[in-house]
């Protein structure tokens, strides 16, 4: 019976790090996770983050840029979906001469279009019980474009304006939409792996975790709509 009262989480560009913090720390709240992504290599650790936490994991393995096999995956589920998480990215780091249209348009698809197809299967649904949560997760990039950035920072600007729009026709329905800007770097093993192994001073996946899930218990009189997170020592 407790299950019963479980809520449900989709998590897209469910992985380790800040996606595994995420899972854990709803989970910890009440809520079962899916998780999609294009692969299933981080499953196993999700799965566990998810069951210490009490909850069920169930992982959705496609390409989230495909409007066809997201639908088909989301299905099953939609219904059931308190919040929507959108964490998957695309990062290209790259000189602008050096960057093919092929990088370019595929950070596009997975930032801005992903989140565009994962929502579309989810939010009638929050529409139609009258509450429901989705949250984007922005950067830097989407609020000003740094050298050899260029793919990126596009597609993070597209979200940010994708955002601001379903702020304005969803929130009359009571559905909650939020641009969270984490500005600095996340301690990661992603973020080790491209910029070398030092904590100091970065985020930390489960503080940021937290600020999501108090995003879900947002009063609609007072909801935030964009937020910036950074660590104490980012300049800004």
């Amino acid at each position: 019976m407790a299950r019963l009262s479980r809520r449900t989480l989709l998590l897209t560009g469910a992985a380790a790090g800040l996606g595994a913090d995420i899972a854990g720390t709803f989970a910890q709240a009440g809520y079962d996770v899916v998780g999609l992504s294009r692969t299933g290599k981080s499953t196993e650790q999700l799965t566990q983050r998810v069951a210490q936490a009490g909850g069920r994991y169930t992982h959705l393995t496609c390409d989230l840029t495909q409007p066809a096999a997201v639908s088909d995956a989301i299905a099953p589920h939609a219904g059931d979906i308190e919040v929507l998480v959108h964490n998957a990215h695309f990062l290209d780091i790259k000189p602008f001469e050096q960057t093919d249209a092929a990088a370019f348009e595929q950070a596009w698809r997975v930032i801005c279009l992903g989140a565009m197809i994962s929502i579309q299967a989810v939010i009638p649904h929050m529409a139609a019980r009258g509450h429901g949560t989705v949250i984007l997760t922005g950067a830097t990039a989407g609020l000003r474009g740094a050298a050899n950035f260029s793919a990126f920072a596009s597609a993070k600007f597209a979200l940010r304006g994708l955002a601001q729009s379903l702020a304005r026709e969803y929130g009359p329905k009571g559905v909650h939409v939020a641009h969270v800007v984490l500005d600095g770097l996340i301690d990661a093993p992603q973020t080790d792996a491209r910029f070398g192994a030092s904590p100091s001073g970065r985020m930390k996946g489960s503080a940021i975790a937290q600020t999501y899930l108090g995003l879900t218990s947002q009063h609609p009189s007072a909801w935030s709509h964009e937020m910036d997170l950074r660590p104490f020592s980012e300049r800004f």
